[in-house]
């Protein structure tokens, strides 16, 4: 397999400073750099994932449920005035 390669960046000094500082003995600027990046991929496609499940949940119990907003607002307040007798 042929690699390609990331394209430079350019930061701060303080900020190479800071990633200096806080590689692992042994460990590479290049390694460092390829971890973060395979980590955010991931963290961005666990959450893609999680949009996709929570918006499947959403057309299903709204097509399922079918309770209108009407009477879901009439049993939040209903569920207010009760709190607010029991005070």
């Amino acid at each position: 397999m042929k690699t390609a390669i990331i394209p430079s960046i350019c930061v701060e000094p303080a900020l190479l400073d800071e990633v200096e500082r806080a590689l692992e003995q042994n460990e590479s600027l290049a390694s460092f750099v390829e971890t973060a990046v395979r980590r955010e991929i991931q963290q961005w496609q666990a959450q893609a994932g999680w949009l996709q499940q929570g918006l499947a949940a959403t057309r299903h119990n709204s097509a399922a449920a079918g309770i209108s907003a009407e009477v879901v607002i009439a049993r939040l307040e209903a569920k207010l005035a009760a709190a607010r007798q029991r005070k």
